[in-house]
C-alpha cells in the first residue's frame, strides 16, 4: 500500500493520497488550503489516478482545494451531510459573518458531484476498503476513515481533527461539543488495536497504543468514561 502525505497551506493541514501501489488508482483525503499543487506533484511522482476525494469534515482548512482537485480529475467528493454546507459557506462554520474576508484568494463552493457519508458505511474506492465512523465533537459532521489490517501492514486510521498525537481537535467553533468529542473518542478510538497507525489532520503520525498511554484526553476517557476534560491544549482550526 502507498500513502503519500504532506502538510498544506496556512494551517498545515495534512492531505493524504492512498493507493494500493504506485501507478494505480488512488483516493485523496482532505485537500485543504493551497493543497492543489501538492496533490498534483504527488500524483505525478507516484503515477496515480484519483477516483475520489473523501473529507473528514467541512472546515475550510480541509476542503479549500476540493473544487479544483475534483474538477481537474472529474471525481466525486464524499462528506457527511451535517458538514456539507461548509463547502459553500465556510464563514458560518467558523462563526464569522458572511462576506468577511477569509483568506481572500479562496473560491468556495461544491464540486459537481458530492456524495454523502454515513456512520458505519463501507467504502470500496481504488481497490481499497475504508470504514466510516461518524465522530462529532470537532464539528457535527466529522468522520474518520479506517483501513483494515492486511498481511504485515497494520490498520490505518485517518482521524481528521478528532485525535492528534498528544491532543485532540478544538471544540469551541460552531458545531463543536466537548461532550460529543469525549463520546467519539470513547466509541471510535478506544476499541481500536494498539498497533493501529493514526494519521491525523494536523501534526505527526502516531499509534492508538501511544495515545492510549500518553494522550491526556484519551487516558481520561479510558479511565473514567465521559467526564471533565483535561486541561491540555487542543489543536486544529
Amino acid at each position: 500500500m502507498l500513502i503519500a502525505g504532506f502538510p498544506a497551506g496556512a494551517w498545515g493541514t495534512n492531505c493524504y493520497l492512498v493507493a494500493p501501489a504506485a501507478g494505480e488508482e488512488c483516493v485523496i483525503i482532505d485537500p485543504g488550503h493551497q493543497a492543489t499543487e501538492g496533490v498534483e506533484e504527488a500524483l505525478r511522482k507516484h503515477r496515480l489516478k484519483p477516483v475520489a476525494v473523501v473529507l473528514t469534515h467541512g472546515h475550510i482548512d480541509h476542503v479549500a482545494s476540493v473544487v479544483p482537485v475534483c474538477g481537474a480529475h472529474d471525481v466525486p467528493a464524499w462528506i457527511h451531510p451535517e458538514d456539507r454546507y461548509m463547502m459553500s459557506d465556510p464563514e458560518k462554520a467558523l462563526g464569522r459573518s458572511i462576506g468577511m474576508p477569509l483568506m481572500g484568494e479562496l473560491t468556495v463552493g461544491e464540486p459537481d458531484d458530492v456524495r454523502e457519508l454515513s456512520d458505519g458505511a463501507a467504502l470500496r474506492l481504488a481497490g481499497l476498503d475504508f470504514s466510516v465512523a461518524h465522530a462529532p465533537g470537532h464539528t457535527k459532521g466529522s468522520v474518520t476513515f479506517r483501513m483494515p489490517e492486511a498481511s504485515d501492514i497494520p490498520s490505518v486510521f485517518f482521524s481528521g481533527d478528532l485525535l492528534f498525537a498528544g491532543s485532540i481537535g478544538r471544540t469551541d467553533l460552531p458545531g463543536g461539543s466537548m461532550d460529543d468529542m469525549l463520546e467519539s473518542l470513547a466509541r471510535v478510538c478506544l476499541p481500536l488495536d494498539d498497533s493501529t497507525v493514526v494519521l491525523s489532520g494536523h501534526g505527526s503520525q502516531t499509534t492508538i497504543g501511544q495515545e492510549r498511554a500518553t494522550n491526556p484526553y484519551l487516558r481520561q476517557v479510558a479511565a473514567t468514561g465521559q467526564g471533565d476534560s483535561p486541561k491540555a491544549p487542543r489543536r486544529g482550526m
